[in-house]
């Protein structure tokens, strides 16, 4: 019981902290949690070019080897449809949507993961600050989320997810590597990359990268050719190449922070947090009083029998 009333103990504590900090805005909180060195255009980041993906779904399975993920329930169908979309134990996913090219049926591949974004809306709408920037890396603290799913909701890229169920747990999405990143290493995904999709390194170079290899695809005909990530949700630390608009791999053209409630969200986060931390003990006191009646009643029918 001790070991559980600590983890109660810890969750007001984050509720008190989010108290605290209730007046900050979302943005402000963002670049608080940030590195004072780092800008929008530092910091590392990788670069998927979805015209040499072949699909071949390297990345996806090394994320899942490299952090411990089960795999999806899957069904019978179009490969890239399985599993259908991001979730708390697939956390990089390449998809392919049919479109069509030049006037020919075309298979447009993309890859989804977290964006690391510069301004996260998850860190903004996160009641406990278990939500934070490491450097370029946005990441989820297992140990602080309290699993309220404000970072699911409010993610404009669908990225954080829970387990379903009663025992949902806390939110959970790529980490970047923050680990093999100390180390000196790429991360995962990066590393196995076949077709060389996926470069990492430094921000400013990869974006320089970027341009001039959308400057290359518009001579060779691909006219809609761009960047993406530059300036969305502040800079975005997971750069793409794209061959058709954004819209047309399902990324939002222009998304945006969600702050317009982040006081009310941090507030409600905080009578969560007490909630889950009271209840045990309401519950232990309440089966402790209802223990206390049989011996009552019987010592009221003893009295009526003298």
């Amino acid at each position: 019981m001790a070991a559980n009333r600590r983890d109660f103990l810890k969750l007001i504590g984050a509720g008190t902290g989010a108290a605290l900090l209730s007046g900050i805005t979302g943005t402000d909180k963002a670049e608080a949690a940030r590195s004072p060195a780092m800008t929008e255009s530092e910091g590392k980041a990788m670069l998927y070019d979805a015209l040499k993906c072949v699909g071949c779904r390297a990345c996806q399975n090394a994320c899942k080897d490299w952090n411990g993920l089960s795999a999806d329930s899957e069904e019978f169908g179009f490969i890239y449809d399985n599993p259908p979309g991001l979730s708390a134990r697939t956390w990089t996913l390449i998809k392919a949507r049919e479109y069509t090219f030049n006037g020919s049926p075309a298979l447009l591949l993309c890859r989804y993961q977290c964006m690391h974004c510069t301004d996260a809306s998850c860190e903004s709408v996160c009641p406990t600050g278990a939500i934070s920037h490491q450097g370029a890396a946005v990441i989820i603290d297992q140990e602080w989320c309290i699993g309220c799913g404000y970072c699911v909701q409010a993610c404009p890229y669908d990225v954080p997810h829970k387990e379903h169920g009663m025992n949902a747990g806390p939110a959970k999405k790529c980490t970047f590597c923050v680990d093999r990143q100390a180390d000196g290493l790429e991360p995962a995904c990066v590393a196995s990359c076949p077709a060389e999709a996926l470069l990492y390194g430094e921000r400013t170079e990869l974006m320089a990268h970027a341009k001039s290899r959308v400057e290359t695809l518009k001579r060779d005909g691909y006219a809609d050719a761009n960047m993406y990530g530059e300036n969305e949700m502040g800079g975005l630390h997971a750069l793409y190449i794209l061959a058709e608009r954004p819209s047309i791999y399902g990324l939002p053209e222009t998304p945006s922070v969600a702050t317009s409630k982040t006081a009310f969200q941090w507030l409600s986060g905080v009578a969560a947090a007490i909630v889950i931390a009271v209840l045990p003990f309401l519950i232990f006191f309440r089966r402790k009083n209802k223990d206390k009646e049989p011996a009552a009643q019987v010592s009221v029918e003893s009295g009526r029998e003298g």
